[in-house]
């Protein structure tokens, strides 16, 4: 972009270039419109920042630290590593972030209750949590596979006062919970407020997810200000739809002298059909709401898509990524299930953090890039979530990982 910034998008139809909008049926128009608006209002009420900030401090626990993984970083020479510690918000993942300024923007609509998709759980956990601390009724849709891999969030979900909706259409996995909510939506919208789980959707849900989470990447600048007095050279996070990446990314993308990374789960393999790697082999296209990129099938219906991390398991993209791609702004890469494990294990035992299996995908291409640079270079992951809803799982499909001598 000559001469703009990139965070001057989207534009006022939702656009990142050619990718956004809002492609939704004439019934749903006011409702995001109504949205819209509201969102506009709040950047500027100086109130509802307050508040907004108030939760962020006191409810949430931000700032995150940001914590040098010193026994990683020796271990492989190169680059310092750095962990955004995303982990240690309050439900345990970047989610409430967005999930916080989503609840309060629904109670100043005056709706009654709040809805949402979810696939590894932290967007349910966190949405039922900003709910019941605001006063909301609380709905989550969640694909049957989802439900299975990850039990401890529904239990905490329904803990947390939430209905929790089992979706077994198609691939029962993300997508379907979205479509399903979705479809829920348009019958209710409005009594009800649709707080999506990332920075995908019709305008203005990725421009608005993406506001609330850009405070991942202000607190860092202000940290390594504090820290080592000069800028990261790489920033590294997941991607699925994309809200941690964006957030992470987000106060540096005109930094050109950051490079900046997304990786994507390639599942057990590029070649394998088993994957969910929109931006390494997608292409235009249209899903729930939004042009960007998609993995298709011949009729250029979304495809199944497989990740081990439920929260990456999603055919789509959020469209600013879909820009940032074409621009060449970020470099879009993958890391499989072997891969992805390896480092949650790898970083259990060395640093004492039990990742995510999302951000054990952003660790995986952290690990193989730090040796390759000079010592004086900064890499800072974005640790999106912690462990605990995956250690089961991971016990009981990659036993010889978790028990075995990886260290060696």
């Amino acid at each position: 972009m000559l001469n703009q910034s990139y965070k001057s998008l989207p534009n006022e139809k939702g656009y990142y270039g050619p990718y956004g909008g809002a492609l939704v049926p004439p019934i749903l128009e006011q409702a995001l419109q109504e949205v819209a608006q509201a969102f506009e209002e709040i950047k500027k009420d100086k109130k509802f920042q307050a508040e907004y900030g108030r939760l962020l401090r006191d409810y949430a626990g931000r700032p995150s630290p940001l914590y040098l993984a010193k026994n990683i970083s020796a271990d492989l020479g190169g680059a310092q590593i750095y962990f955004k510690r995303e982990d240690l918000n309050h439900t345990g993942a970047h989610k409430i972030n967005h999930c916080l300024g989503e609840a309060l923007l629904a109670k100043r609509l005056g709706k009654k209750k709040i809805m949402a998709e979810t696939g590894a759980g932290q967007h349910g956990v966190a949405l039922a949590t900003a709910a019941a601390v605001v006063g909301l009724e609380c709905e989550i849709y969640m694909g049957t596979i989802d439900i299975a891999k990850q039990s401890d969030n529904v239990t905490k979900m329904k803990l947390l006062g939430a209905k929790v909706v089992p979706v077994n259409e198609g691939g029962s996995s993300l997508k379907e919970a979205v479509d399903s909510a979705f479809a829920v939506y348009m019958q209710e919208y409005q009594d009800t407020f649709f707080a999506i789980g990332s920075v995908v959707g019709p305008h203005p849900y990725p421009a608005m997810v993406a506001y609330f989470q850009s405070v991942i990447s202000r607190e860092l600048r202000q940290q390594m200000s504090e820290k080592s007095k000069c800028l990261p050279d790489y920033l590294i996070a997941c991607v699925g739809g994309g809200s941690n990446a964006i957030g992470l990314f987000y106060d540096f993308l005109d930094d050109k002298a950051v490079q900046l990374i997304g990786v994507e789960p390639s599942g057990q393999g590029l070649d394998s059909g088993r994957h969910a790697a929109t931006l390494t082999l997608g292409k235009p296209g249209n899903i729930h709401g939004m042009k960007t990129y998609l993995l298709q099938n011949e009729d250029a219906s979304p495809s199944a898509v497989h990740s081990i991390a439920s929260g990456l398991d999603y055919p789509g993209i959020g469209p600013f990524h879909s820009f940032l791609k074409d621009e060449k702004r970020v470099k879009y890469v993958s890391a499989d299930d072997q891969e992805a494990v390896k480092a949650f294990v790898y970083t259990s035992k060395r640093e004492g953090i039990i990742p995510a299996l999302e951000s054990s995908h952003a660790l995986a291409y952290a690990y193989k890039l730090a040796p390759t640079l000079d010592k004086e270079e900064i890499i800072v992951v974005n640790l999106s979530g912690r462990g605990d809803k995956d250690i089961d799982y991971v016990i009981q499909e990659f036993p010889e990982i978790a028990f075995g001598d990886i260290l060696k």
